[in-house]
């Protein structure tokens, strides 16, 4: 069976930062785009970055700068550096990938930015 286990979530400070992880395994023969959702409280689901299989990336405006995404096909791992937290980062983070040529997505991991 095929998941998406995430890891990395915490508690951090303001201007601090925290690196996700999350890595896919079961029967994989095709592992394409993989991406990162977050969702606060009270509002939905948005993108934050994604990235293809050949390593092209892009980001949600409000994370450009601060947060990286990164992928390593061998160990079928997505993961995202954030840096320069701010409170309003705050949210349960969501991997999804496309694998075998359907979405799956990951429980979340919770990212809470507070002093």
């Amino acid at each position: 069976q095929v998941q998406l286990v995430e890891s990395g979530g915490d508690l951090v400070q303001p201007g601090g930062s925290l690196r996700l992880s999350c890595a896919a395994s079961g029967s994989i023969y095709r592992l394409n785009t993989m991406a990162w959702y977050r969702q606060a409280p009270g509002k939905e689901r948005e993108l934050v970055a994604a990235i293809s299989r050949q390593g092209i990336a892009n980001y949600a405006a409000s994370v450009k700068g601060r947060f990286t995404i990164s992928r390593d096909n061998g160990k079928n791992t997505v993961y995202l550096q954030m840096n320069s937290l701010k409170p309003e980062d705050t949210a349960v983070y969501y991997c999804t990938a496309n694998i075998n040529d359907l979405t799956r997505w990951g429980q979340g991991t919770r990212v809470t930015v507070s002093s």
